[in-house]
């Protein structure tokens, strides 16, 4: 079952090496990550999965050892999910984001998989990944990979949208409550066209969590480029 979860974004100026001279922005958004990570180790899972966005050609599980890079965003880091062999493909942007946070937290409390979640998956088949993903081990740990919308402001990647402001309200607050039934609720279509990457990581996250009873604290909210970025713990 599921024992505890970290939600965190994914964007991969997250990575100091990738923001270069940027890299302070986000400084609260990573010691946030970090504080969320520790309360995945305090929870000793038996199994730890990140889950996060990919296209079609990157969903799927990842083994551990899957590797990742960061070198088409210009910087020459590479990143492991946990210790073994590389396997037959590189982990998705929002995947080595995860793994590059597990590596910078020295993550050993637990064997590590992928699973890359498709964008376009509906909010049925979200639900049942997410109890298979609960079902695989005692316990089991999420850490789940994903943005808000893009269309916070004028300068947003999806430029200005008047309805990204209440959906990230909406996530945030289904977020710090360990709100199931609310994360299940968010329209998936609405997401789609708001750009907001997170919700079928979301969702998988609300099916996990049935029955589980965890907790919730929100660690960080913000949109410091347009984008809604959210840190929260679930144990």
């Amino acid at each position: 079952m599921l024992v505890a979860a970290a939600v965190c974004p994914a964007p991969p100026l997250l990575v100091p090496e990738v923001a270069a001279g940027a890299a302070a922005e986000l400084g609260d958004a990573r010691t946030a990550c970090s504080d969320a990570l520790a309360v995945l180790a305090a929870s000793r899972p038996d199994l730890l999965v990140v889950v996060g966005a990919a296209d079609r050609d990157h969903a799927g599980a990842y083994p551990q050892g899957a590797r990742g890079s960061f070198r088409g965003f210009g910087v020459e880091a590479d990143v492991q999910l946990g210790e073994g062999d590389e396997g037959p493909r590189l982990l998705p942007a929002s995947l080595a984001v995860g793994a590059w946070l597990l590596s910078r937290a020295r993550w050993g409390a637990a064997p590590v998989e992928g699973l890359g979640v498709a964008e376009p998956l509906d909010t049925a088949h979200c639900l049942r990944t997410g109890r298979e993903l609960a079902a695989r081990d005692e316990r089991v740990a999420l850490l789940v990979m994903g943005d808000g919308s893009a269309k916070r402001t004028l300068k947003a990647p999806g430029y200005l949208d008047e309805r990204a402001a209440a959906f990230d309200a909406a996530a945030g607050r289904a977020l710090a409550a360990a709100d199931v039934a609310a994360l299940a609720a968010l329209d998936a279509e609405l997401a789609t066209e708001l750009q907001a990457a997170g919700r079928a990581p979301w969702q998988v996250l609300a099916g996990a969590a049935e029955g589980a009873g965890l907790d919730g604290r929100l660690l960080y909210e913000d949109a410091p480029y347009g984008v809604g970025y959210f840190v929260a713990a679930w144990s």
